[in-house]
């Protein structure tokens, strides 16, 4: 009964561990850009704006970092401190070329800086082709000028979803224990 009673802690604690792991909240990084609390943040030097993108052709739900697909995209940044709206923002997109020497011949978008009073902003850029970006937030004028560079991809379409790849590993795991437990106790039960 003691051997049972310990293959059942076993199955127990390592189904309890799979649970754990498959609903564990997740926080990615991408430079500057982060998932905090459900909400994408951009880290400008001290300040943070909300960034929410999207493909309104898609009908796809909304992305913190990577773009799925090619086309039209939209990308909303939101001060999240008043202390940005008196200061100009600028907001670039390059390719990711390794070199940031000639920006002017990278750039794909951009909206030279500028006051935005109402602490928002919205980019609009459709993108022909898959690829490799760099985001460029520039905030400027108070005590020091500040950027965010942030790199993502284009049209790598939507990431594995973590449930995906971890309940097959889990199905698998739990079929070994129950099959190792099986074998155990008819090994018990012929040597009894």
């Amino acid at each position: 009964m003691s051997a049972r009673l310990t293959g059942i802690k076993q199955i127990f604690f390592t189904a309890l561990l799979v649970t754990s792991v498959m609903f564990t909240s997740q926080v990615q990084a991408h430079g500057g850009l982060a998932l905090a609390e459900d909400m994408c943040v951009l880290t400008v030097g001290p300040y943070r704006m909300h960034f929410t993108g999207y493909q309104p052709l898609s009908q796809e739900e909304e992305f913190c970092e990577d773009i799925p697909e090619i086309g039209k995209t939209v990308v909303a940044l939101d001060y999240i401190q008043e202390e940005l709206r008196p200061l100009k923002t600028e907001v670039r997109i390059i390719r990711d070329t390794g070199s940031e020497a000639n920006l002017d011949e990278i750039t794909v978008f951009h909206l030279p800086p500028q006051v935005y009073p109402s602490a928002s902003i919205k980019v609009e850029h459709t993108f022909p082709e898959k690829g490799k970006f760099v985001g460029l937030v520039t905030v400027t004028g108070g005590a020091q000028d500040y950027v965010s560079r942030f790199p993502f991809s284009v049209g790598e379409g939507r990431p594995t979803p973590k449930m995906a790849i971890i309940a097959p590993v889990a199905l698998v795991l739990a079929l070994g224990v129950f099959l190792f437990m099986r074998s155990r106790r008819k090994n018990n039960s012929s040597a009894a």
